[in-house]
């Protein structure tokens, strides 16, 4: 891991020396976590965590165009404890006041709209994220384009197997496209995902991913949500699968606030079955947030899973562990 991060750092930093016009970043996310869910006689588990770094470069060719490259070193099942891939590799071409076009390996579109409105991606991933409804970038392209003050559209077309995977021999050719409107307290975005299908069985066939979200903002207080529709899940028809992601936070003063969130995860096939029971469930986070300085955050809070049940079984009791959380970006 050091050696990873000496290496890449490296080259960032003699980068940032022969192009004056570029920008390095970085941003790290760390942890303490404790179970609090330990039954009586049990050692509790408790560790420090690096979940993730995230090292690249920004460079400014000219007025029209740009580039940039992101390295995200992280956990890998198929790796090391710490793995480097290169998640970013991307173009920016701005052709105009309303048009802006990116290519290459790309941050998709899914859930970066939720993931910035819940604002706390060091502490837990958006919805989506977490439950790999979508990947976080991809080879591909994207296209925005502002029709006024208040609404703009985005429209992507890519792979459809990530950043982390090696492209198959033929992509999927994921795609799709979503409305936002924004004001100075409120902004929405309706959107609709599709995957086309790698089998052509007679229970197969497209999925699809429909999403709602929103955020309203006050003077101290913000309050978001989405819900997300998954029909035809993984191809097969009639299965189905929502996910429902509410979050809020209120500011106490100008550097610490409160803040929750709740999700609900559920399944239903044509026969109204929870096909995928064992992922389904509700997550519950509550906490306190204080910036410490500029690109310096902190939060200790309490993150809560509680399985779901048939009907005819007991309730799932919650399991909860206790995490402090730091952010540091640069």
């Amino acid at each position: 891991m050091k050696k990873i991060i000496l290496f890449i750092g490296s080259i960032l930093i003699t980068s940032s020396l022969l192009f004056s016009q570029g920008k390095p970043h970085v941003k790290v996310f760390s942890n303490f976590n404790y179970d609090l869910s330990t039954e009586e006689g049990e050692g509790a588990f408790k560790e420090f965590e690096l979940k993730r770094s995230y090292l690249g470069y920004s460079y400014k060719i000219d007025e029209s165009f740009s580039a940039k490259v992101t390295f995200d070193v992280g956990s890998n099942d198929a790796g090391s404890a710490y793995t480097a891939f290169l998640k970013i590799a991307s173009l920016t071409w701005k052709v105009n006041e309303k048009t802006t076009i990116n290519f290459g390996q790309i941050g998709t579109k899914n859930f970066k709209f939720m993931e910035k409105n819940w604002g706390k991606r060091y502490i837990y991933k958006s919805v989506l994220d977490q439950n790999k409804w979508a990947n976080a970038a991809d080879l591909g392209i994207t296209a925005d384009y502002v029709f006024s003050k208040n609404i703009s559209v985005d429209i992507q077309i890519h792979n459809g197997e990530g950043y982390k995977k090696i492209q198959s021999s033929n992509g999927l050719m994921r795609g799709g496209l979503g409305v936002i409107y924004t004001s100075n307290d409120f902004n929405l975005r309706l959107a609709r995902d599709i995957v086309p299908r790698e089998n052509y069985g007679e229970n197969n066939d497209v999925q699809t991913i429909s999403t709602i979200a929103g955020m309203y903002k006050m003077s101290n207080l913000n309050i978001g949500g989405e819900y997300n529709i998954k029909e035809n899940a993984n191809s097969i028809i009639d299965n189905e699968q929502s996910a429902m992601s509410i979050y809020g936070s209120y500011k106490l003063n100008e550097k610490t606030s409160v803040f929750g969130r709740y999700d609900k995860l559920d399944s239903e096939d044509a026969l109204e079955a929870q096909w995928n029971i064992d992922n389904d469930g509700e997550l519950t986070i509550f906490g306190i947030e204080r910036k410490m300085t500029k690109g310096v955050t902190v939060a200790v809070n309490v993150q809560s899973w509680k399985d779901a049940n048939l009907d005819n079984e007991p309730e799932a009791s919650a399991e909860s562990t206790l995490y402090i959380n730091l952010e540091y970006k640069f």
